[in-house]
């Protein structure tokens, strides 16, 4: 793949988008490719995580690492595993499994937080999606307080 081909499966990612088209180049650059075999692991549950992977081509398998974190779900391209791992230190709270021949882009946290610094006004973009996602958590997580509040009644 080119380097304009993992700039367009970057700008399908919501997270990544935001941060405009000349930061992604920066990105791609600076990014690795990996090519996993079926059945193969991209990392366990556990593991210290230092970046995210963008899936390219293919699936990957996320079990959780312990039955009460959630369920199995399968991911394709477009997706960005490992998204808060871009930003701070962290473990993955689950396995990746190739389900089948797949290709992700791997993007260390230095290279986001080094790309950050180069282009403050993506860093902007960023920060306010992000506070706009933790107010939205917050909304609702007062509806599921105020919900269990009356069932205790």
């Amino acid at each position: 793949m080119s380097l304009e081909d993992d700039i367009l499966i970057f700008e399908q990612v919501p997270t990544l988008a935001v941060l405009g088209k000349n930061a992604l180049r920066v990105l791609a650059i600076g990014a690795e490719t990996r090519n996993l075999p079926s059945g193969s692991v991209l990392f366990y549950a556990g593991e210290l995580a230092d970046g995210g992977y963008v899936v390219q081509q293919g699936s990957i398998l996320l079990e959780p690492g312990a039955p009460l974190e959630g369920e199995e779900i399968t991911v394709g391209p477009g997706t960005l595993i490992g998204e808060l791992a871009l930003l701070t230190d962290m473990v993955s709270p689950a396995t990746a499994i190739a389900k089948e021949p797949t290709t992700v882009i791997r993007i260390s946290r230095n290279l986001f937080r080094k790309t950050l610094e180069g282009f403050p006004a993506a860093a902007q973009k960023l920060h306010a999606m992000i506070a706009e996602r933790l107010d939205d958590w917050t909304h609702e997580l007062g509806i599921v307080k105020a919900m269990l509040a009356k069932r205790e009644h």
